[in-house]
């Protein structure tokens, strides 16, 4: 039977899930079977969030077993119906493109309008001799310009994409690049109306490397880091590091363990940044006393070629410090004996959805005692898992905001961004760390990231199904059990 607290909850879920369906369903029905494919690829992606965390508020558990279930069958479902989507998308294309030739065919000599024809409403601040150059490269096989409007340092080419979004972009950025060097970037990004434009600026727009001083502030946030990992260390040790610094020693293993995390994190952002040759800045640290550190900020310091490469390196961080948070937790829950290091109370588990269940699942039924010896991994796996956590939340330019701007593009990211705030600002009310992550991404993180030269084609059914899977693991891990579902799996007296 459902309490009296947890039936707004449903409701609440279930409204909610109700209005974001029916809303997208409304939104995809002018698009006739393109819009009906890309809405059920929505549904399925919504699925298994919204079956877990129903059942759930219902107080239903669905073990980690039964967690991974739903994950695999709605990527691959997901992975279905985006080939279908795919395969509806190039028919439609082939349709266009056969009526637009038969169009041209039966128009008259006079009527005809050269690919290269542009309509200037403004003085352009790029050069007439290099406007005429740029506009050379498009044509009735690529991109059909038809308008031509200033942008900042350079112009916005309105027009009609004749092709597969990324050989069009390699095409035009090959051609741009044989007559004009590298005087100029192309980016092939979505209008406001929904249509394809080729946006042209100078490479003087290009990000810039950080300068000396930054890279100081970098070392001093670096070193900073460090000091409050071994204070985190002491904390857990009882005793505080600042105030006895002798100590070092003994907090030593445990500062390291969360040090050795956020390099993993580093490591794995540089490892696909260069597999991509994508230059990144140097990691600013963000020392916190409570768990070591809230994570880093990384820029790209060089463009993106597509949101492909975006995702690759937004996720390789988190999915590496992840899996060492990881196997440290599993590995500590393994070590973990009466008489360990450290004696946690059994409402500690209940912190989380991903810890409780898996000591449930190794401790048994030791989490019913009040005092719950672990060895030392457990808290730092524990404390790496809450950071890579932090930088799942889909805002800004963490982590996970930037693989949603990836999988779902820059306008689902600028929503998810507001709402992450407006989550954070309430749930600050109780809880320090959320106001402190608030005023983070309201500062320092908040805009999204710059657009990849290719800001129209999306990665891969696979990569999208893997970012599912990333913030569903962000959300187990924020999200507590409640004591009623804890004591029914039997976490807690």
């Amino acid at each position: 039977m459902f309490t009296s607290s947890e039936t707004p909850i449903i409701g609440t879920i279930l409204l909610v899930a109700c209005a974001i369906l029916g809303w997208g369903f409304y939104r995809a029905r002018p698009f006739g079977k393109l819009g009906i494919l890309a809405w059920l690829q929505s549904l399925v992606l919504m699925a298994p969030w919204l079956l877990f965390f129903g059942l759930f508020a219902a107080g239903i558990y669905i073990n980690i077993v039964g967690i991974l279930f739903l994950v695999v069958g709605s990527a691959g479902l997901y992975i279905y119906l985006g080939r279908q989507l795919r395969s509806a998308g190039q028919d439609a294309i082939l349709k266009q493109r056969a009526t637009e030739r038969l169009a041209t065919e039966s128009a008259s000599p006079t009527e005809d309008v050269p690919p290269s024809a542009g309509v200037v409403i403004e003085i352009l601040p790029i050069p007439e001799e290099d406007l005429q150059i740029i506009r050379s490269i498009f044509g009735i096989d690529t991109f059909f310009a038809t308008e031509t409007i200033a942008y900042q340092e350079g112009a916005i080419f309105k027009g009609n994409l004749r092709g597969e979004p990324q050989e069009v972009h390699n095409r035009l950025s090959q051609s741009l690049q044989e007559k004009l060097g590298e005087k100029y970037r192309l980016f092939l990004v979505d209008s406001t109306d929904g249509k394809p434009v080729v946006i042209v600026l100078p490479s003087t727009n290009d990000p810039r490397s950080i300068t000396l001083s930054q890279k100081v502030f970098a070392g001093i946030l670096a070193i900073a880091t460090i000091a409050t990992s071994l204070e985190t260390a002491g904390l857990l040790l009882n005793f505080d590091l600042f105030a006895h610094p002798e100590r070092w020693g003994d907090a030593l293993p445990i500062g390291a363990g969360i040090f050795t995390i956020l390099v993993a994190h580093e490591i794995g952002h540089w490892f696909l940044a260069r597999r991509h040759q994508v230059r990144l800045s140097w990691p600013f640290f963000l020392p916190a006393v409570q768990i070591g550190s809230f994570g880093t900020i990384t820029r790209f310091e060089s463009l993106l070629p597509n949101r492909t490469v975006l995702f690759d390196v937004a996720v390789a961080g988190p999915v590496a410090g992840g899996i060492v948070a990881l196997l440290m937790l599993i590995v500590g829950l393994l070590l973990s004996h009466p008489g360990s290091l450290f004696q946690l109370p059994n409402e500690f588990f209940q912190g989380s959805i991903l810890v409780g269940s898996l000591a449930r699942v190794v401790l048994g039924s030791a989490l019913q005692s009040p005092l719950v010896s672990v060895h030392p991994l457990v808290v730092i796996g524990w404390l790496g898992l809450v950071i890579t956590a932090l930088n799942l939340m889909p805002a800004g330019q963490l982590d996970g905001g930037r693989i949603v701007q990836a999988i779902y593009g820059r306008k689902t990211a600028g929503r998810a961004t507001f709402a992450t705030l407006i989550l954070l600002a309430v749930v600050a009310l109780g809880n320090s760390l959320a106001m402190y992550w608030a005023i983070v991404i309201l500062f320092l993180q908040r805009d999204l990231e710059r657009p990849s030269l290719n800001e129209v084609s999306e990665p891969d059914d696979a990569r999208a199904a893997l970012g599912l899977l990333v913030l569903f693991l962000m959300i187990a891990t924020l999200l507590p059990l409640t004591p009623g579902l804890a004591g029914r799996l039997g976490i807690g007296g």
